[in-house]
């Protein structure tokens, strides 16, 4: 019997061999401390209260994404993007990133790659503003052009698999990544909130992306059981809107000159459930809103900062116009420094027959005065 159950012994247990060292358990936690580092430097980002006379009991608030390391509310998503890899075990020592991205994206993780040490490559289209090709070049990145912007993402998928390399994906793993329950963008926004005079906002407004950002404000305020509401603008050319509108998430469109917001898809970061409104603004208007609001912070915004300040205003009108008080927060996605050869030059805005005046005088005129007028050419949105 003794020598039966030696027998089955020897065949259950595997021999005794060497462990193996995990050398590679070693890399990945170097690089998870210099990822948390690095969000210990950049925890949090100023929230702004600019005064605009006219907005009668609307107190505005803008948080300031502009101020992290690489410039823009993506340095959040990358690193984000970055611990998902790491903990997922698809980024390694060695391993060839590769993204799909329009600028502010590929600029954090192009950041990041270097402080691991790691090869990086941006697929975007021919229309990359060259500020933002210049920002990522300058982090060690490599830019892979396209000419159709809905060719980044099967061109992305297609490096990554020839390089034996990980597409990081923000478009699938952004609302992935980003714990949506705490540590995270909405968190920030509603402790900085604490104390004002109307700490609960009645709305959150921000653009589309990925859909990873709004996805996060939409989930974080039905977990925190919130009162606020969120509004969320999309842009011209773009495919958000017409999704959440119709509830047919196949929808397509050609592809947005707003920079990193309006996409040619749906993507799968975007939670259409957790949108309580949703509005679609003409790229002109866009474009006026971002240079009315850096004429009054007395520096450049981006044209995504302009679509979500437009569709704040467009939320504060209704408000007044409904006798209702309360605190409206938006983002300051990125600094208008990457766009001064396109949204802040004359000759781009005629070739694009982009006329933004009106739209600048009837945001001048709400911001000071209180009416929201919109010029007569314009859509009904």
């Amino acid at each position: 019997m003794q020598q039966s159950l030696m027998a089955a012994n020897a065949t259950i247990c595997p021999p005794l061999v060497p462990l193996p060292d995990c050398a590679e358990r070693g890399w990945s936690r170097a690089a998870m401390a210099i990822l948390q580092n690095d969000g210990r430097r950049s925890a949090d980002t100023h929230l702004l209260k600019p005064l605009f006379p006219g907005l009668k009991g609307i107190s505005i608030y803008l948080k300031d994404e502009s101020t992290h390391p690489t410039g823009s509310l993506k340095h959040r998503l990358a690193r984000s993007l970055f611990l998902y890899g790491i903990c997922n075990g698809k980024i390694h020592q060695g391993t060839t990133l590769v993204e799909a991205s329009s600028g502010s994206t590929a600029v954090s993780e192009a950041y990041f790659a270097q402080l691991l040490g790691l090869r990086f490559i941006a697929v975007m289209p021919y229309s990359t503003s060259r500020q933002k090709i210049q920002a990522i070049q300058s982090f060690g990145g490599m830019c892979h052009f396209v000419k159709n912007a809905s060719d980044v993402y099967g061109e992305a998928l297609r490096i990554a698999e020839q390089t034996d390399g990980y597409y990081l994906d923000q478009f699938t793993n952004a609302e992935r990544a980003i714990d949506w329950r705490g540590n995270n963008i909405a968190e920030s926004i509603f402790r900085q909130m604490e104390g004002e005079e109307f700490p609960v906002p009645e709305w959150l407004v921000m653009s589309a992306g990925t859909g990873g950002t709004c996805s996060t404000l939409g989930r974080y305020i039905r977990y925190k059981n919130l009162e606020t509401r969120l509004c969320v603008i999309d842009v011209e050319n773009s495919a958000f809107y017409d999704a959440w509108r119709t509830g047919d998430l196949q929808t397509t469109a050609s592809g947005s000159r707003i920079e990193g917001i309006g996409r040619p898809r749906v993507e799968p970061s975007f939670v259409a459930g957790v949108i309580d409104h949703m509005i679609q603004v003409p790229d002109a208007a866009s474009i006026a809103a971002a240079h009315v609001l850096s004429e009054r912070l007395f520096r450049q915004i981006g044209g995504s900062t302009g679509t979500n300040f437009f569709g704040l205003c467009w939320i504060a009108a209704t408000m007044m116009r409904n006798g209702r008080c309360g605190s409206v927060v938006t983002l300051i996605c990125d600094s208008g420094q990457r766009y001064t050869d396109t949204f802040y030059d004359s000759d781009w805005l005629k070739d694009n027959k982009i006329d933004i005046g009106p739209y600048r005088r009837m945001l001048d005129r709400f911001l000071d005065h209180g009416d929201f007028l919109l010029p007569s050419n314009s859509s009904n949105f």
